[in-house]
């Protein structure tokens, strides 16, 4: 399989501090407006967003880390249980405006398995979603984001995945494919 980077470290900085900007633009002081990130490969985007956005707007805001295992269809279709991580939701979603953060949008089924979960913390008014990669064709349900760091054309075939310096020891987004380098077309 080749590889290819789609975004190298300073990139992946740059599409994060982008990011942060419209999450402040749309969301002014974040009063009315709450961050969950998805567990768990949301979680290091969420957490570097959060901070970007704090250092912004210069004030905490209400972040928590929501667990989808077991709202996922897929749930009982492996031969082993799926793992779960924790879900840290300290506030009620009543009445507040809430940003999903996850860093890759592939089938759309871990965001339909957020919302399900989500509403275990109340009925928010509105909710969006962030996400770092979009790989946009590859859709199993119609769900679009509204904040993406980079849209990606990749085939069912192809892996795109997400490194973080607090995980892997390096920020950078990598496409894995069988297709020769020059054939390769990013969005």
């Amino acid at each position: 399989m080749n590889s290819i980077t789609l975004l190298n470290s300073e990139q992946v900085n740059l599409a994060l501090k982008r990011l942060a900007r419209q999450l402040v633009e749309n969301h002014d002081d974040f009063s009315e407006t709450v961050v969950l990130g998805l567990q768990p490969r949301g979680i290091s985007l969420a957490n570097r967003l959060v901070s970007e956005i704090e250092s912004i707007i210069g004030k905490q805001i209400q972040f928590g880390k929501i667990d989808i295992t077991f709202h996922r269809d897929d749930f009982r279709r492996g031969d082993e249980p799926l793992k779960a991580n924790p879900t840290e939701i300290n506030f009620l979603l009543e009445n507040k405006k809430v940003v999903l953060i996850d860093d890759v949008l592939y089938t759309g089924r871990s965001i339909r398995a957020a919302l399900d979960a989500m509403l275990s913390y109340g009925r928010p008014t509105k909710v969006e979603l962030c996400v770092l990669i979009d790989r946009r064709f590859s859709r199993h349900l119609p769900v679009q984001p509204d904040y993406v760091g980079r849209q990606v054309d990749s085939l069912k075939s192809e892996k795109v995945t997400v490194k973080w310096m607090e995980t892997d020891g390096i920020d950078e987004v990598i496409l894995f494919t069988s297709k020769p380098a020059h054939e390769i077309v990013i969005g």
